[in-house]
């Protein structure tokens, strides 16, 4: 089989250290009939694994060259390779009650989260390995430096659980920095805090779009400034202060 050779414009680091990959496989728990999608299987250090305990596995690949030599590597009964751009597959296609798991590219890490986030009706967990710093993005609480629109609109819908961190030493290429795993299980409808997505979003974006300015400031036009008395929030705060709740009964109230 001929060797690949990795895209550095793809943002392609593969894990091969097999103890973090035995952890990944662990925190995952495959179990045989699991419907389960791998994105960006890459060179299949845990497509292999994950094959073990499962009878069939689906990945998302946009590389031409792995596509190929996916199809070598792994029977077809076995393994399906669905040829596409991750941030715009229809991961709906593939049915409900579906398992995500992956190594994400750092270059399209956070659109693609919000991409995953369409889902997660039909989701049943997802487990990711990401750059650190965007898994303690993902993590944060209010008010502390890591804490901003991705970590609301996240934890909006899911409960996210920082698992452990990984070396850059378990790659090849090591990139420049550390990663971490991530489990999100999204939370059932009645547990979703805000009613209109489109507007807690909006809410969320316009909040943390100028984080040094007031909420009174980031929100004018969006939120009158008697809401904020209703609802017990002080305007001049800033949005990096606000808990998801908080952004929830903004965004619930009548505009």
């Amino acid at each position: 089989m001929t060797a690949y050779k990795h895209k550095k414009q793809l943002g392609q680091h593969f894990l091969h250290d097999p103890s973090y990959l035995g952890r990944i496989v662990a925190a995952i728990r495959p179990e045989p009939d699991d419907l389960m999608v791998e994105i960006g299987p890459g060179q299949g250090a845990l497509t292999r694994p994950l094959l073990e305990r499962l009878k069939h596995l689906h990945v998302v690949e946009i590389d031409r060259d792995l596509i190929a030599w996916l199809g070598q590597a792994f029977p077809a009964e076995r393994l399906t390779v669905h040829a596409a751009d991750a941030l715009k597959f229809d991961f709906a296609s593939l049915g409900t009650s579906l398992r995500v798991v992956g190594n994400l590219p750092y270059n399209i890490s956070s659109p693609l989260l919000f991409h995953l986030a369409e889902y997660a009706q039909g989701v049943v967990d997802m487990h990711f390995m990401l750059q650190k710093e965007v898994v303690d993005r993902m993590a944060a609480a209010p008010d502390t430096p890591d804490y901003g629109r991705l970590s609301v609109m996240l934890q909006a819908r899911f409960r996210v659980m920082k698992l452990f961190n990984v070396p850059p030493g378990a790659f090849n290429p090591p990139p420049k920095v550390d990663s971490a795993v991530v489990r999100l299980v999204p939370k059932p409808a009645e547990a979703i805090p805000y009613r209109d997505a489109r507007r807690f979003g909006e809410i969320v974006a316009r909040a943390f779009g100028q984080r040094r300015k007031t909420l009174r400031n980031t929100l004018k036009g969006l939120v009158e400034p008697d809401v904020f008395e209703s609802l017990g929030i002080d305007p001049q705060r800033r949005g990096e202060t606000l808990s998801v709740e908080e952004f929830s009964r903004l965004a619930n109230h009548p505009a």
